[in-house]
């Protein structure tokens, strides 16, 4: 497992594109990440260079993004990154830089969010786990005895918040 593992921050460029495939949900969208330095000479902060990278999510990963995630929006994605590098006859070379996203959220330094979960699709197949049912029954009826030490209970309670 000598994967590159990178985390970046930036805004998200392209509306996300989402497919239902053979394999499961998939969402791709391009990333911006700008570097911002203060330039002391001017005395404020300047843009630097802006990386893109080609974000892509698979699975309930894909399903939550093209929910939650718009164009313009600050967001963290954490990923394993994938350089690829292709030459066509007759055409300009270009090299595009991926992120494999395992996690993908809103910057919340730079706002707020609102989470909601997802809920998980149950399993009634032949091969899923039996869940037991709740127990309907009522407790057993209480004696004379536990009654009555309820009542003096009951009446201690009373005197003291009459006090």
């Amino acid at each position: 497992m000598n994967e590159t593992m990178i985390c970046a921050v930036g805004n998200v460029a392209t509306q996300p594109v989402y497919r239902e495939l053979a394999t499961g949900a998939s969402v791709r969208f391009r990333l911006a990440a700008t570097a911002r330095y203060l330039d002391r000479e001017k005395n404020e902060w300047t843009d630097g260079h802006t990386n893109f990278f080609t974000v892509w999510a698979n699975r309930q990963l894909a399903t939550n993004v093209s929910g939650s995630v718009n164009v313009g929006d600050p967001v963290v994605v954490q990923g394993r990154l994938k350089i690829r590098a292709e030459v066509r006859e007759g055409q300009p070379s270009w090299t595009s830089a991926d992120i494999d996203a395992v996690a993908i959220g809103h910057d919340l330094a730079r706002g707020t969010s609102a989470f909601r979960r997802t809920q998980r699709a149950e399993t009634a197949g032949p091969g899923a786990p039996a869940r037991p049912e709740p127990s309907w029954e009522t407790p057993p009826a209480e004696t004379e005895d536990r009654r009555e030490a309820a009542a003096e209970t009951e009446g201690r309670r009373e005197a003291v918040a009459v006090t």
